[in-house]
Parts: structure tokens; C-alpha cells; sequence
């Protein structure tokens, strides 16, 4: 039996109680003999013969004298027609002849070897009843999965989630831009306000350009450096923490084709942002304590005067712990959309996380790596041009932009290269955000069926009957 949506065996009986109209497959199987016309009298039944002479014969309820085969008319016809006589038989398949049913063909033309009529002149395969299409015109596949929303609802390919992605911010751009642009302009004000007012780093470039620096004045502007780089990544970060809480409202309800305006995407994300916040800097935290654990018998050895030997224990031991956090942070990746859209706590929305991506690590990796290489792409073709343009009207000009001049450029520099960097969060938070969703959904569907749960929810008619179409892609 098939269960895919739209699909029967050929010669099932249909859903009405009636038998199916595909040549002979409205017959019953165990009723010998050709079909009796509609509007023919019943012949009486004599008893059975007692010659035996055709056992394998017409059970007792059928007339001795039967008509020649193929000389019945078909039912409802007048009933003047004469009858045809039986169609001269096919040649055999030979050496130097065609095979049956004419060129190009495995039978007779019409027949069930060109998949177009069934015996009789009945619909076939390739034909429902009244002549209209059957299953898509000979082995065409399955009926397309249902798609309510940006993607159907079937296990997807990795063209149609990042497809899914655009789609989202293409459908709904109101509400995905103004997220996004709204986010990005209040991180990146907080940004340079901060440099502007707080992070000088102009004393500590000029340090760090100085040859005749102390140890500990480079030490110092070393911590500066990173103090300041660790202060702004935090605003960056948050900014993406809340567009991402928003923007996963905003997918989800464009699977099933509904919009949601940006306070009903605040309304639903705001419970599970303290949640979010937690989650979000709770990985970094997983990796940096992996690496340092794996640091850390080279810089003991280093300590107790190991020399060549703890670098390189340090180095190997550091690579290690890196491809563990790697692999850590990939099978937790989906732990950010499972707390939002299932209202997990941190601990099971990490193990939900993990069970998701349980067997599928290299594909997820795969799909992660590609967002979020497109994404620095379409971030860098937007922010280097006004990078540069922040150097040419600002500092000492674009050449000593790239000599690696001061480090005050002044606020011109912060402003126009500020709008660039608003502009590629604008674009690059619904693709990072939506791809993650999207993949969250797409390995529900294939290792809990959530393309059935999304049909109801989005009142598709009828879903659920079987299996839906074949992935185009993984």
C-alpha cells in the first residue's frame, strides 16, 4: 500500500463504496468470466454440466453457450451496434520486428505498455476517470507537498531553507526590516557612543606603534585593546540576541503563511528573552572553559619550565579542545529557536538541541557554515565601501586608513562607517535568524513528523494522509 497524499493502487477500489473505473480494475477478481452488460436481461441458470468437460469453465450460474470473447459491446452502448470482431493479434517480438505496441513501446499502443489506457479503452494509469490526468502523466512522481508558507512541508533541501530565509524577509519586509533596522540602529548608536566617549583608543594605538613601549605600558594597551573589543562584541551581541528572539516569532508564523506585526512579535518573544540572554552567553562560556581546559597542561608545563615542549603541548592540547567546542557548539545550535518556539528552559532546550542534530552533525555544520558564510559576504560588500568612504572624509585619508594610521579617526569616521554597519545588520540578521529556524524545523520534520502539526495549524485540507513528496535536495 502507498501512503503518499493522492495516490492509490491501480485497480483499488475508490473511496466511495464504487469500484474503480481503471479498466478492468472495477472488477471483482473473483468473478469469472467476461463483464455481463448493465441492460441485459440475466439469462436463466441451468445446472451445472455434467460432462466435466470444462471444469476450469463458467461457474453454474453462466449460460453453456457463451459468445465469443471481445464481441460484448462496452456498457451503456445502443443496443444495435453490431459487434466487432476481436482485434487481429500482435506480431511477437523478434529479431528483426518491433516489440509489441509499435515503436517505442513494451506493448499495444494505449495499452498498459504505453501507460496511457487500460484494456477496454478504460483510463489507465496515466489517466482518471473521464480521460482527466491520473498521477502526472506516466510515473511523473507524487503530488507536490503542501506549502502553506515560504516552504513546503516536507524535509527540506539546503537551497530551500536558505530560499526559506529570503522568502521570509521578501514576504514580510515590513515587519523583518523594521526589526532589524530598529535592532541594528540601537546597537550601533551604543557602539559609537562608546568609542566616541569612552574607548579613545588613541593613546593605546600610539603605544602599541611605539617601538620604545615598556612591557608593561604594551601589556596595558593590550588589555585596553581587548577590554574595549570585548565591551562592543557584548552590545553586538545583545542586539543580535533580541533580533533573533524576534525574527524567529516572525519565521515560524510565515511556514504557515501568517504575518505578525512587530508587537506581536514582542509580545510572544519577551517571556523567553532572559532565557535567551542566559542560553546565548552560556555557550561562548562552554567553549572558552573547553580550550582552556585544553590549554592548561601546557601552561602548567610552561610554568614549571618546560620550554619548546609546553608551547607545543599547549598548541596540540588547544586544537583538540577546539574541535570538541566546535562540535559542542554545532550539536547545541539549535537550542536557541527550541527555547523560543517550544518555551524551554536552558537545560532542555540544549538537550532538545542535542537530539536534534544527533546523526545529522555534518549537515547542520554544513548548512550553519554556508549562512553564515553568505551572510559575511553580503556584510562586507555593504560595510568595506563605507569604510572606506568614513576614511576618506575623515583622519588622514584613506592611504592612511590603510597605513594603519591614527587611531582617533573622529565621528565622522564612527558615523558613516556606523551607517554601513546598519545597513548589513539590516540585511544579514532575518538570513542568520531564519536559516537557524528553518533548519530547527526542518529536522522536526524528519524526526517527528512536525510537517503534520503544521498542516493543521495552518488548516491545510486533507494533509496527513500519506507520505508527502521526495526531497529535491539534502
Amino acid at each position: 500500500m502507498n501512503d503518499t497524499p493522492g495516490w492509490a493502487s491501480p485497480g483499488s477500489a475508490s473511496s466511495d463504496g464504487q469500484n474503480g473505473q481503471d479498466g478492468q480494475a472495477g472488477q471483482d477478481p473473483a468473478a469469472p468470466g467476461p463483464v455481463r452488460p448493465a441492460d441485459r436481461p440475466r439469462p436463466a441458470e441451468p445446472a451445472e454440466p455434467a460432462d466435466g468437460t470444462n471444469p476450469s469453465g463458467p461457474g453454474p450460474k453462466w449460460s453453456k453457450e457463451q459468445p465469443p470473447p471481445a464481441q460484448w459491446p462496452s456498457p451503456g452502448a445502443p443496443q444495435d451496434t453490431p459487434p466487432q470482431a476481436p482485434p487481429p493479434p500482435q506480431p511477437g517480438p523478434g529479431r528483426g520486428g518491433q516489440p509489441p505496441g509499435g515503436p517505442g513501446g513494451y506493448g499495444p499502443p494505449g495499452g498498459y505498455g504505453g501507460w496511457g489506457q487500460a484494456p477496454g479503452g478504460h483510463p489507465g494509469w496515466n489517466q482518471g476517470p473521464g480521460g482527466h490526468p491520473g498521477w502526472g502523466g506516466g510515473w511523473g512522481g507524487p503530488p507536490p507537498a503542501a506549502k502553506p508558507g515560504v516552504i513546503p512541508l516536507r524535509p527540506l533541501g539546503v537551497g530551500e531553507i536558505l530560499d526559506g530565509a529570503v522568502s521570509t524577509m521578501r514576504t514580510h519586509w515590513r515587519t523583518v526590516l523594521g526589526i532589524s533596522l530598529t535592532v541594528a540602529v540601537i546597537t550601533q548608536i551604543g557602539v559609537i557612543l562608546l568609542q566616541g566617549f569612552v574607548l579613545d583608543d588613541s593613546a593605546t594605538a600610539d603605544t602599541l606603534d611605539d617601538p620604545s613601549a615598556t612591557a608593561e605600558e604594551l601589556t596595558r594597551a593590550v588589555g585596553t585593546t581587548l577590554g574595549s573589543s570585548g565591551v562592543v562584541l557584548l552590545i553586538t551581541l545583545l542586539g543580535t540576541i533580541v533580533a533573533t528572539a524576534l525574527l524567529t516569532t516572525v519565521t515560524s508564523r510565515a511556514v504557515l503563511g501568517r504575518s505578525v506585526t512587530t508587537g506581536e512579535a514582542w509580545r510572544d518573544a519577551r517571556p523567553q528573552l532572559l532565557k535567551l540572554f542566559g542560553l546565548t552567553f552560556l555557550l561562548p562560556l562552554i567553549a572558552v572553559g573547553i580550550v582552556g581546559v585544553g590549554t592548561l597542561p601546557g601552561i602548567l608545563l610552561g610554568l614549571a619550565g618546560g620550554g619548546d615542549g609546553a608551547v607545543a603541548l599547549a598548541v596540540l592540547g588547544g586544537l583538540a579542545a577546539g574541535v570538541v567546542a566546535l562540535w559542542l557548539m554545532i550539536r547545541f545550535s539549535l537550542a536557541s529557536p527550541a527555547l523560543m518556539l517550544e518555551k524551554q528552559s536552558v537545560p532542555k532546550s540544549l538537550g532538545r538541541s542535542a537530539k536534534l542534530v544527533r546523526g545529522s552533525w555534518w549537515r547542520v555544520f554544513g548548512i550553519q557554515l554556508l549562512a553564515t558564510i553568505i551572510a559575511n559576504i553580503i556584510a562586507s560588500i555593504i560595510v568595506i565601501p563605507f569604510t572606506f568612504l568614513a576614511a576618506a572624509l575623515s583622519g588622514d585619508g584613506i592611504g592612511g586608513f590603510l597605513d594603519g594610521g591614527s587611531g582617533d579617526l573622529g565621528w565622522t569616521f564612527l558615523v558613516v562607517s556606523g551607517i554601513g554597519s546598519v545597513i548589513g545588520s539590516m540585511l544579514t540578521f532575518p538570513i542568520t535568524a531564519g536559516v537557524s529556524v528553518l533548519l530547527y524545523i526542518d529536522q522536526r520534520i524528519r524526526r517527528e513528523a512536525l510537517d503534520l502539526d503544521l498542516a493543521r495549524a495552518a488548516g491545510v485540507q486533507g494533509y496527513g494522509s500519506g507520505t508527502p513528496g521526495p526531497t529535491p535536495g539534502s
